[in-house]
């Protein structure tokens, strides 16, 4: 057969090639819907009467992101953090619920369904609020939510527990008891659970007895052990000080900092965390602006989550678009959300601090 005509048979099936992702252990690659992103955005029309002011507020009205996800009744529910206009620096942040039967089309809930109330919780959360929520399932079948209260000067890093996402409890600050109240005031956030997949659902998973989570927001990613899921220990060294999980890189996307995504997923390579990396143009990647948050990926060892077997190299994600590029934080793409849904991966992300958005992959 002449080869120009054997090109032109095998022409279209090439040109229908998946293409892989940067190392084989990695998820992806992962398509952003830009048909349709933004998916969710700042809505005025939406009020609720906030138990702490005592007034009615539009409280989803200046900024929605950041949010998580879980497949429940054969649909993704999303939790997502909404702000108000009404704290004078930024805004005070509840947790919205919203619910779709393909991912990408959202229904949501009129009122939030998690926020600061006259509880226990009030003097870490206000006014700045609960943020940047993470949901996955304990083995017997309850919704784990690690999220972030802000009293406007310290961000927390806190525990909620559910059985139908719409009803929490919260069952306070993740390290409030840790080395007899070391970190209590100790600046925490982002929490990502090691969990293992069953079917469409992530649920936490021991190893070595211990439940893991790696947490913070520095040039130093943490973790912390737990033997409920609701009370944590920071992971030290011998000298007391934070062990470090993975560090920032000189040339690299993840200088200024790195910040867990969604869970930590066990896989047969290892530990999969989907990050999201800060950069600083003269010292991190020369190619993105400064301050720019992209998504890269760390593989831990699945019987030593302390131990980093492989990083991507560079980002797998980044701001392109002009609602990543402009909005209330400038040049971020930010991953909290990722559910398997329908045969695809759903990633999930905060746009500029702004809106949300959603990128997919095959399984």
């Amino acid at each position: 057969m002449p080869k120009r005509l054997l090109l032109l048979i095998l022409l279209p099936n090439l040109l229908w090639v998946q293409p892989k992702p940067e190392k084989p252990w990695m998820l992806g690659p992962f398509q952003k819907e830009n048909a349709h992103n933004p998916i969710l955005d700042a809505k005025a029309s939406t009020t609720f009467n906030c138990p702490v002011r005592k007034e009615t507020v539009r409280w989803e009205e200046k900024d929605v992101y950041n949010p998580t996800a879980v497949i429940r009744n054969n649909k993704v529910y999303m939790l997502y953090r909404a702000e108000d206009t009404v704290r004078r620096v930024g805004g005070t942040s509840r947790l919205g619920l919203a619910i779709s039967d393909d991912g990408i089309h959202f229904k949501r809930l009129p009122q939030p369904v998690f926020y600061p109330n006259n509880d226990p919780m009030k003097t870490y959360e206000w006014e700045g609020g609960c943020e940047d929520p993470r949901v996955i399932e304990s083995p017997n079948g309850v919704y784990v939510l690690t999220y972030t209260a802000y009293d406007g000067k310290i961000a927390r890093l806190c525990v909620a527990t559910s059985t139908n996402l719409t009803d929490w409890k919260k069952q306070g600050l993740a390290f409030g008891e840790s080395v007899n109240g070391k970190y209590r005031n100790s600046w925490s956030k982002s929490g990502a659970v090691v969990c293992k997949r069953v079917g469409n659902r992530f649920i936490a998973q021991k190893i070595k007895g211990k439940y893991w989570m790696y947490w913070g927001d520095k040039p130093q990613l943490r973790l912390a052990t737990s033997d409920d899921l609701l009370h944590w220990n920071p992971v030290e060294t011998q000298d007391g000080n934070l062990l470090p999980a993975a560090e920032s890189r000189k040339g690299k996307h993840d200088y200024r900092l790195l910040e867990p995504g969604p869970m930590a997923m066990l896989t047969p390579k290892g530990i999969l965390l989907i990050y999201n990396g800060m950069n600083d143009a003269k010292n991190g990647d020369v190619h993105l602006p400064e301050g720019a948050y992209s998504g890269g990926q760390l593989l831990f060892d699945a019987q030593d989550p302390t131990k980093l077997i492989d990083r991507s190299e560079t980002y797998f994600i980044k701001p392109d678009q002009p609602y990543e590029i402009h909005g209330q934080v400038n040049q971020v793409c930010f991953l909290e959300g990722l559910v398997p849904f329908r045969g695809r991966w759903f990633l999930y992300y905060g746009t500029a601090d702004s809106k949300i958005g959603v990128a997919v992959a095959p399984q």
